[in-house]
């Protein structure tokens, strides 16, 4: 990756103050589809409704890390919306609280297009009232966010991390043509799209591994999505963060941020003892201090253990 690419989104990120008393969630790779045999968000679809409820019930803000929707094998934003209504209800609901931003990945880029956005997501048609009904008027998607604290200024740089790939970066009218007409008829066949960060072991590594230089070259708290796979450092560790995504099987991952400490948790499917299941939180790592993660002006609190 290049560093001055990703340095320049840092530089240019639109700043959100918060400070102990915030409560922020981070998710991403939702890739929300249009309800067919591609649509990989289908089938943790009550997942994700059960953790944005608790999530929208605890004063959380959402905020989604990018490829929030598949654009790349899709080409109807409304669709989408239509088929995961209930999905897009509850975000709306955080709009209404200033409790929403989005960040746009490589599968939707396009959000980055406030014309598009205006077009595709300041309302959407509501069945049972026959109405068109406000979703996210005047959305703006941004393809970074730095939380600074009101006390103390750290920085926590969000984005996608797709940056400086040239295919997903670049090249995404080249990458999304490969995806709609190349691999997700290949998929059927049982292929694995190997250009994928989110489907090539080897490719989420190189990712990591360009993000970590990043971090530990700009003394800089960063987290992301786009490989899928969670990652949370230990405090000493560069603080590179991935919140994993929506379409893991029979789970999905997300970040939180509370009493400035930050949790890597999981929500699946449980089972209580009389064998009713319901939709469960889990701790996978932390909470953590944020402010172990951090750098001081006389030294680096980053190793490079992993």
């Amino acid at each position: 990756m290049k560093r001055d690419k990703l340095t320049r989104v840092f530089n240019e990120a639109k700043v959100l103050f918060y400070d102990n008393f915030s409560k922020i969630v981070l998710i991403s790779d939702c890739h929300r589809g249009s309800g067919n045999w591609g649509d990989n968000f289908l089938s943790n679809q009550h997942l994700f409704f059960g953790a944005l409820t608790y999530y929208y019930q605890n004063g959380f803000t959402y905020i989604e890390l990018g490829d929030g929707d598949e654009l790349w094998e899709n080409r109807s934003l409304k669709q989408i919306i239509s088929v995961h209504s209930n999905a897009f209800w509850l975000m709306s609901k955080f709009y209404e609280q200033n409790r929403l931003y989005m960040l746009y990945g490589n599968h939707d880029i396009k959000k980055r297009n406030k014309k598009f956005c205006r077009c595709h997501c300041d309302c959407y048609y509501c069945e049972s009232d026959g109405t068109y009904c406000e979703l996210f008027p005047n959305l703006q998607v941004y393809e970074g966010i730095v939380l600074k604290h009101c006390k103390t200024g750290q920085k926590i740089f969000l984005t996608h991390g797709h940056q400086g790939d040239f295919i997903n970066d670049k090249a995404w009218c080249l990458g999304r043509f490969l995806v709609r007409y190349v691999w997700k008829p290949l998929e059927l066949l049982g292929v694995n799209n190997l250009t994928s960060a989110a489907k090539n072991d080897k490719k989420k590594k190189k990712v990591e591994k360009r993000l970590i230089n990043w971090v530990q070259k700009e003394n800089q708290m960063l987290i992301a999505g786009h490989t899928h796979r969670p990652y949370f450092p230990k405090p000493g560790e560069a603080p590179y963060f991935n919140d994993g995504s929506c379409v893991h099987p029979r789970c999905i991952t997300a970040l939180e941020i509370e009493n400035n400490k930050i949790t890597l948790v999981k929500w699946t499917v449980l089972t209580k003892r009389d064998r009713s299941m319901y939709v469960g939180r889990e701790i996978l790592e932390g909470p953590e201090e944020i402010s172990d993660y951090m750098a001081n002006e006389n030294r680096l609190l980053f190793t490079n253990d992993r």
